[in-house]
């Protein structure tokens, strides 16, 4: 899952970058305001940590813009601004969820998981295949009830197709879902990923349509 973080302080951004990033997020971190504004719409986001208190222009700005242009990416709201009023201000904007300063990160994860299953009509907090049962919250996944170990990109690839079932992912879909701007891609990278979960997964568990991208196998 790709995340856009707009946080100007720079020890709780590098923070939560890398802990997402363990996780198996995907995290692209601005500090300025217009800069946060202008890069929802440059990649496909699958949710927003935002600050209110940033250089450049106030986050409640920056969200107001971004639903008044039809932006419907979730928007997790995190802040040092703990008043009542300001917490109901910015649900009133267009916030999803509201998180304050100081927080955990684990926290931080399990609400964005939230966000992004709602996104995609999955109201339960786990994610099924077949016999590939899956919970993001606790990066679990098992095949026919055994457990199964998948690093953290194959963990993110695979909630990928199980919140997309049916469709047609490109390849280029998936690096962008994947990989940061920041980040070095080989050519094979999905490829490759998608090789070892079909060891793990069984080799229909993923489906080539060939020229156009992978999708799940059937049922």
């Amino acid at each position: 899952m790709r995340i856009l973080l707009i946080e100007d302080d720079r020890l709780i951004g590098d923070g939560i970058k890398a802990g997402l990033g363990k996780l198996g997020f995907s995290v692209d971190w601005f500090t300025e305001g217009n800069d946060g504004l202008l890069a929802l719409s440059a990649a496909p986001y699958d949710a927003v940590v935002l600050d209110l208190s940033l250089p450049g222009i106030d986050g409640l700005k920056i969200l107001r813009q971004w639903r008044q242009e039809g932006r419907d990416e979730p928007v997790l709201i995190l802040t040092a601004r703990d008043a009542l009023e300001q917490r109901v201000d910015g649900l009133q904007q267009g916030a999803d969820d509201y998180l304050c300063k100081p927080f955990a990160l684990t926290e931080v994860a399990a609400r964005l998981q939230a966000l992004i299953r709602r996104r995609h009509g999955q109201l339960q907090p786990t994610l099924q295949h077949g016999g590939v049962i899956m919970e993001p919250a606790s990066h679990s996944v098992t095949l026919d009830g055994k457990p199964l170990e998948l690093k953290a990109r194959e963990l993110a690839l695979l909630e990928l197709f199980l919140l997309n079932p049916g469709r047609v992912l490109t390849r280029a879909r998936l690096e962008e879902k994947l990989y940061g701007w920041d980040e070095d891609v080989s050519s094979n990278a999905v490829e490759v990923h998608i090789h070892h979960l079909r060891k793990k997964l069984g080799s229909e568990f993923i489906r080539t349509v060939h020229g156009v991208g992978y999708t799940l196998g059937a049922l």
